[in-house]
């Protein structure tokens, strides 16, 4: 009987390329990842990595093996489901990891809804980004996770977990209402507009600073960066009060004081897809799809909320 655990650390392997990459998402040493593989070529009598140095790959059949994990673990899932009481009424904690500029917008009115809608279930929610989110899934620490893609990276699919789309999240630039192009009866923003102007930006090597880098960069400049926040919310406060351009999601710019206006950009590829992940094979557990369902329509809440109020009530 192979050891699913070992089997495990195989299929991460294939997601995230390294040793150890794998041992700092199951919180191990590297050594101890390797060992297990070497004990999981042992059980199948079969080669399944092929070193080189420090580094290594997986053969044909390690392949193989790691795909096959994919439905083994399908499988376990789906037989834990079938032992838990068939009562179809949502019950016990359910963890949800969710990124931090969703929080206000959709984790904390989750907690209302579920546990107003079903007394026997607790929502506990984790501050995490994306690929913190995915891996608290992947550690069976997270039940589901609220993630994002920005299109304009072409950020590839989630490894492991299975996604579900909700809704399409642009960003805006938040301007003094003094600025020649803020006003909201002009149409959207071509970016070289904001050329010339200082800049706040999240950190280079975060989602949020390469997208906004790679649309500056295709509209044929290099923003004038002055500061650097990861903070959504510190980002307004100083925009307000320097006036330096930001371009930020849309469900982040929801409550703007009234000197600053959100306005469109022409680029259309300047957004993040906002998308569930769950572990496969669990989507259909009660207390799961109970959340996944009040995601569904909290979703179009916090788009339609971020909507107006950045784009009327900032106005």
């Amino acid at each position: 009987m192979l050891d699913v655990r070992r089997l495990i650390l195989l299929r991460d392997l294939v997601a995230h390329g390294t040793v150890t990459a794998v041992a700092e998402l199951h919180g191990v040493t590297t050594s101890a990842v390797s060992q297990q593989l070497r004990l999981l070529e042992e059980e199948t009598h079969t080669r399944l990595l092929e070193r080189t140095g420090r580094s290594v790959r997986l053969t044909a059949a390690g392949h193989q093996l790691a795909e096959d994990t994919e439905h083994v673990l399908t499988a376990l899932e789906r037989a834990r489901n079938r032992l838990l009481p068939d009562t179809g009424e949502p019950a016990g904690p359910l963890h949800f990891a969710c990124f931090p500029s969703a929080l206000a917008p959709v984790a904390a009115p989750l907690s209302k809804t579920l546990e107003g809608a079903h007394e026997n279930l607790r929502l506990h929610i984790t501050e995490a980004e994306p690929e913190t989110g995915v891996r608290l899934l992947i550690q069976r620490r997270a039940d589901i996770a609220l993630l994002y893609r920005y299109t304009n990276l072409a950020t590839p699919p989630h490894p492991g977990v299975e996604t579900h789309a909700l809704w399409t999240d642009p960003l805006v630039a938040i301007l003094r209402n003094d600025h020649p192009a803020a006003d909201p009866e002009r149409s959207p923003i071509d970016l070289r507009e904001l050329a010339g102007a200082p800049w706040i930006t999240a950190p280079p090597q975060t989602a949020c600073g390469d997208a906004v880098l790679q649309a500056c960069r295709s509209a044929g400049f290099t923003p004038q960066v002055r500061h650097t926040f990861t903070d959504f919310s510190a980002m307004i406060a100083l925009a307000a009060s320097s006036g330096h351009t930001v371009l930020i999601p849309h469900i982040a710019a929801a409550h703007l004081p009234p000197t600053l206006t959100a306005r469109p950009v022409t680029d259309n590829t300047l957004t993040r897809t906002i998308e569930t992940a769950v572990r496969h094979g669990t989507a259909h557990e009660p207390t799961i799809a109970a959340c996944l369902t009040a995601l569904r329509t909290l979703s179009n809440s916090a788009a339609y909320t971020a909507e107006n109020s950045a784009f009327q009530g900032s106005q």
